[in-house]
């Protein structure tokens, strides 16, 4: 039996208000990033899980190793949940997971600009060229 576990934290990072969304079904672990810009209403965080919910980019990032889901003891349980609830911070799994798809984005948007550069140049550089044919066809 897999077990799914999610959470939705809501923080305060910088000028903005954001919130993580984390999922961990099974061996899959994805994460999102939600930036609210003011302190989002609680009908607010309440419309985005209804009816947002599915438009939600997802990044799917690292095997979780599955473990053997033991049942838990009631109490225990509450403690648990009660801990959860008390954490105010990202875990460092969505922190990590975040940070490596800044760095994609990084990666991506240096390489489309350095093609552009490159389209740019040999643009100019045919330019250039068709100029000097140009000064030598009339003599």
């Amino acid at each position: 039996m897999e077990s799914m576990r999610s959470s939705f934290t809501i923080l305060f990072e910088g000028p903005f208000w954001i919130g993580v969304y984390e999922v961990q079904e099974g061996s899959h672990y994805e994460v999102c990033k939600i930036t609210f810009g003011p302190e989002p209403k609680d009908c607010e965080v309440y419309e985005l899980i209804l009816k947002k919910w599915s438009q939600l980019e997802r990044r799917h990032y690292e095997e979780v190793p599955s473990k053997l889901v033991k049942p838990m003891n009631p109490k225990k349980m509450q403690r648990a949940i009660k801990r959860e609830l008390q954490n105010t911070g990202m875990g460092t799994k969505a922190q990590q997971a975040l940070k490596e798809q800044q760095e994609q984005n990084k990666i991506e948007r240096k390489s489309r600009s350095r093609l552009q550069k490159e389209a740019e140049k040999q643009y100019k550089f045919d330019l250039k060229q068709e100029k000097r044919k140009e000064k030598h066809r009339g003599h």
